[in-house]
This record gives C-alpha cells, sequence and structure tokens, in this order.
C-alpha cells in the first residue's frame, strides 16, 4: 500500500524548548523561565536555547533545504498573554509572520496550543489546580485562533498531558516543581483535579477551534502514554499487550486515562466521580486525529527494579531508554484499533552523542539507523491498512530537554549554543531522501 502522496513528512519543536527571547518583544515568564534555577543539569535554562525567535527565517530555510513537508511547533502562552487581559502584539506577529514564512514555501504549520510553558501569572492562581484554568485557557486559544488560523488548519490542543501533569505536579521534576506522594491521602484527589482542568481546557479548546477558524480545521490532541508491545505476534501475546494499555487504573500515563473521556465519555471510576454531565458536555468534543508521542516500549523500564526482560547491553540511546521500534507499529495499531481514529506521529527520536567532527560535519548513524527502523514500522502498519496521517521527527534542533538541559541532543539540525551556529546533520540528509521517495525504499 504504501504511504499517501499526502503524507506529512517533517519535525518538530516545543516553543520554550527553541525560541529564546525569553522577555523579548513584552513576552511574560512562564513557569520554566521563572523556576528553573538550580533544577537544570549544568545549571542551565532556556533563555536562550537555538534562538529561533530571531532566527526563524533561517531555521525555515534549513527546513526546506531538507525538504520538510510539515513543521510542528507550540506557541508560548506567556509570550501572547504575559499578564491577565492582556494580548502581547509582537508576540502575535512573531507566530503570524512563521506560519506566512512556512505555507509560502510549501510547509505545512501544525500548532499546538499549550507544550508545559505556563504562565507565570497563571501558576500564582494554581496553575492547573486553579478552577479557572480552563477558562483563561480558551481565552488565549481564541486569540491565536484569530490571528492563525487563515494559514493554519491543523491544530493540537495539548502536548503530553501525562508528562506535565505527573512530572510537574507529582513527582517534581519538571516545572512547577511541585510534589506530591502517592501515599499521600491527597494524591488522588490532586490527580483528579488536575486532570479535570487539562480535559476541560482541550474541550474548551476544540469548540472553540472549530467555532472561529477560517480555514476548515483538523483537530487533534498529542498524547504521550506508556506503551506495553507484545513480547511475540501470538494472540496471547498481544492480548496481554492490549490488556496492559488500557489497563483500569489511577495512572495518568495510561493512554485510557485520557483518552478515555475524551472519544468515549467513560472514566476510570475515580477520575469519573469528579466528572460532572456538565464536564463530559465540554470534554467530549470530536476530533479528526490522534496525535502519539511515541519513543519506546515500556516492556523494558527498570522504574521499580530489576526487569528480566532486559538484556545485558541491549541498545540504548544517550537517555538510557531501549531502543524498540516496532513499539511504533504497535502504537498505530493499538490506538486505532481502540479509538477508531487516524493517528498523527507527533514525536518520535532519538537523543545522541552528537558533535562536529573533524571534517566539520556531523555524523549520525545511530540516528539514521533509528529512523530506518522505526520508519520500517510505521510503513507496516500502513501497509496493513491502518490510518497514518504523517510522521514528525523529534526534534528538528538540538534543543533545551527541559531538566536534562543541552546535553541530550535529538535533532536533525545540531546547535552550538555558544554562537548559534547549525550545522545540518546526515541523519537530516536521510531523511530528506526518504521524503522525496515518500518512503517506498524503507
Amino acid at each position: 500500500m504504501g504511504f499517501s502522496k499526502s503524507f506529512y513528512w517533517g519535525t518538530a519543536s516545543a516553543d520554550y524548548q527553541v525560541e529564546g527571547s525569553w522577555d523579548r518583544d513584552g513576552k511574560g515568564p512562564g513557569i520554566w523561565d521563572a523556576l528553573s534555577e538550580g533544577r537544570i543539569n549544568h545549571g542551565e535554562d532556556g533563555r536562550t536555547s537555538c534562538d529561533h525567535y530571531r532566527r526563524w527565517r533561517e531555521d525555515i530555510a534549513l527546513m526546506r533545504q531538507m525538504g520538510m513537508k510539515a513543521y510542528r511547533f507550540s506557541v508560548s502562552w506567556p509570550r501572547i498573554v504575559p499578564a491577565p487581559g492582556k494580548v502581547n502584539e509582537k508576540g502575535l506577529r512573531f507566530y503570524r509572520n512563521l506560519v506566512t514564512e512556512l505555507t509560502r514555501v510549501g510547509i505545512t504549520p501544525m500548532v499546538t496550543l499549550y507544550h508545559w510553558n505556563l504562565p507565570m501569572w497563571a501558576h500564582e492562581r494554581g496553575g492547573w489546580l486553579w478552577e479557572g484554568i480552563s477558562d483563561a485557557f480558551a481565552d488565549f486559544v481564541s486569540t491565536v485562533v484569530d490571528a492563525l488560523s487563515d494559514k493554519v488548519d491543523i491544530w493540537l490542543t495539548v502536548s503530553d498531558p501525562a508528562t506535565f501533569i505527573n512530572m510537574g505536579y507529582m513527582t517534581g521534576e519538571h516545572a512547577p516543581f511541585e510534589t506530591c506522594d502517592p501515599g499521600d491521602p491527597g494524591y488522588l484527589p490532586r490527580l483528579c483535579a488536575l486532570t479535570r482542568n487539562v480535559l476541560l481546557a482541550h474541550g474548551k479548546a476544540v469548540r472553540i477551534i472549530r467555532e472561529r477558524a477560517r480555514t476548515l480545521p483538523r483537530v487533534g490532541i498529542a498524547m504521550d502514554s506508556y506503551m506495553w508491545m507484545p513480547e511475540d505476534d501470538t494472540p496471547e501475546a498481544m492480548e496481554a499487550a492490549r490488556a496492559r494499555n488500557f489497563a483500569r487504573g489511577t495512572d495518568c500515563r495510561l493512554i485510557s486515562w485520557w483518552m478515555d473521556p475524551i472519544l468515549s465519555r467513560t472514566a476510570q471510576p475515580e477520575l469519573d466521580a469528579v466528572l460532572t454531565e456538565e464536564d463530559y458536555a465540554v470534554i467530549c468534543q470530536p476530533l479528526d486525529f490522534l496525535g502519539c508521542n511515541c519513543f519506546k516500549a515500556k516492556n523494558f523500564d527498570e522504574d521499580e527494579g530489576p526487569n528480566p526482560a532486559v538484556w545485558p547491553g541491549m541498545p540504548r540511546n544517550a537517555t538510557g531508554w531501549p531502543i524498540t521500534p516496532e513499539v511504533l507499529y504497535w502504537a498505530v495499531r493499538f490506538y486505532y484499533e481502540r479509538y477508531r481514529m487516524p493517528v498523527l506521529i507527533t514525536a518520535n527520536g532519538l537523543s545522541n552523542t552528537d558533535f562536529v567532527m573533524i571534517d566539520g560535519c556531523v555524523h549520525d548513524p545511530q540516528r539514521v539507523d533509528y529512523l530506518h527502523r522505526h520508519l520500517r514500522a510505521l510503513k507496516r502498519a500502513v501497509d496493513e491498512g491502518y490510518p497514518v496521517l504523517g510522521y514528525l521527527y523529534w526534534s528538528l534542533f538540538d534543543c533545551f530537554e527541559w531538566a536534562e538541559g543541552y546535553d541530550k541532543r535529538y535533532g536533525m539540525v545540531y546547535v552550538d549554543f555558544r554562537n548559534q551556529s547549525r550545522v545540518i546533520k546526515d541523519s537530516a540528509f536521510w531523511y530528506a531522501r526518504i521524503i522525496r521517495e515518500n518512503g517506498e525504499n524503507l
């Protein structure tokens, strides 16, 4: 069957990870701007990062050189709304210029409306625990849709809710660096309140996009979750993996914790108890696709001690995650079989130990191999008839990788953070060929 002629081959990024200019042109502080000191590897921060806010023209030229068909980026809420009720026109102009140039050169812009950097004014009112957060988000979304929807038709409401809730408000590894022990009696009420507010924000955003967009929109959400794959292709192994992925439980890293309320109007009992009929009416909005951020299979994690599935010397990326290419096939298959929704791979990539070599180039054969294996797995899903809209490699640039700082290089473009020079890596040239061939020779 092969990839469709309209398949979206591209890359992805997130505002705080690439833009820099953290206080330029009227931008307000976000939680990663204001709260990160002393919490990031090597004492680093994202205040300059890739300087994409000032170098966007150069960066789009690089994308064009790489043959990109699509680019997923996020809009910075604190850049657009630096204070309650205030709209920063200079911030809007940046994104307006960005999508205008992307469309001019034939690259489809895909806009994510929230990718982790909450405005400090919202955090000071309680962050994602604040009862008014979904209405505040809705106001922000209205502003962005009004400004960009004549040139943008693909929208994602939020990215990685499992991660920004769990790591931001439970384990404290990410901004706003708040913790709550699972043994605390307030843990579950807190988790359910956080989840309810994110779900309401998502639902209100979908409504606004459909009501206000000036071009016919396609709307989704970029989900992260556990993903177990079968140990083999037997029906028993497939059913065991499916059962683990969609298990009942009070763990926000299960895909069903989020997507069952959104698409099925059902929820885990503990979450269902806090959702009213009025909530469900807001949350359950029709979607056009399901975004999937997928980097590894859960099968080989060692979070809770030694895992007998792990073998000595198994391949891993620079973050220490096991490399499990077939997970991309199973993610598409399991997501589609449960939710009957076309899938867009919104993030998948390899952190690697990249550097400029003596010949002035960045040779990253491990990333080429990673891409090759994962895209073969994705092609298997496509060939079997599962609807896949596109593949967006994470990430376009080496960038600020949250609490890891700058050590973990995922990009297809190498960035020297001392002087902002860029070098296109070998993997980008390989990917460009795959795009030209539409994946026919994988």
